[in-house]
């Protein structure tokens, strides 16, 4: 899997101003409306069928005709960024990679792809297969400049791709996410002065219940999700309430997540 527009890879020898420069040009260029092929529906995940370790499937043309789905997480390992991608047709995981690649930067709120940009790229690189959707974790639209890690490789890659945040990075809930949200509900996020590059009071993503505890003394908090490139606000909470199977997180990236742990571990032995 190779870059469509490799004039926008994630370069972390930029100033801070040049980055921001780059993610403008980036939300520019993204696409903010269903242009993906792909049925929620149709992404449904029974964790049952879910294997850990296998690969099935071999990327011949006999391959059931589903959606390819991959899911992108990262993990850390001091300044080492541990990247892995998990692809599913269905309720089968068909590949996974991972790489990890040595940082440059540190953390800075907003320019997430630039410090972990090296290490998804050179993780998606390795793909046999080009996936229908990437499910990231990490923002979409709901960013600064509207260009979060979701959008810069969604437009990076021209692949459909939405991101799934666990923290509210900018924006404002349109409703009160206070008290217990029972699973399935939704509430809009809009734009506020926070969001440079859209106008205020914009939809740019969503806050999503997709597990909840029964007992009234604990309680489980939403996820934000967003578009990234080529699909729509609307169509973002169906793929994660679609491709959610009883865990907080999508299938998509729960299963990259826990490829991520696995091979943090692995880079932390041989750095030992």
């Amino acid at each position: 899997m190779e870059p469509a527009r490799p004039e926008f890879v994630p370069d972390p020898a930029l100033s801070r101003g040049e980055m921001e420069s780059l993610q403008r040009e980036i939300a520019a260029e993204a696409t903010f409306a269903d242009d993906l092929g792909v049925d929620p529906a149709a992404l449904r995940s029974d964790p049952e069928q879910h294997r850990p370790g296998e690969d099935v499937g071999d990327g011949s043309d006999s391959a059931p005709a589903q959606p390819l789905v991959a899911g992108v997480d990262q993990a850390f390992v001091d300044d080492v960024a541990v990247s892995a991608v998990v692809v599913s047709r269905g309720d089968e995981v068909v590949e996974r990679v991972h790489a990890a690649v040595e940082t440059e930067i540190p953390y800075i709120p907003g320019l997430l792809s630039f410090r972990e940009g090296g290490a998804i790229l050179a993780a998606l690189g390795k793909l046999r297969r080009t996936p229908d959707l990437l499910v990231v974790d990490g923002s979409g639209r709901i960013h600064f400049r509207e260009a979060g890690l979701a959008t810069h490789v969604g437009v990076l890659f021209d692949v459909p791709a939405i991101g799934v945040a666990k923290s509210l990075l900018c924006g404002e809930p349109r409703e009160s996410l206070d008290g217990k949200l029972s699973v399935g509900t939704t509430v809009e996020i809009e734009a506020d002065d926070s969001v440079e590059t859209a106008t205020p009071g914009a939809l740019i993503g969503h806050a999503v219940q997709t597990r909840q505890y029964d007992s009234p003394k604990r309680h489980v908090n939403p996820l934000y999700v967003s578009p990234g490139h080529r699909v729509g606000a609307a169509t973002v909470p169906e793929i994660v309430l679609a491709t959610t199977a009883g865990y907080k997180l999508p299938e998509p990236t729960r299963l990259a997540d826990s490829d991520a742990d696995e091979a943090k571990a692995a880079v932390r032995e041989r750095r030992t």
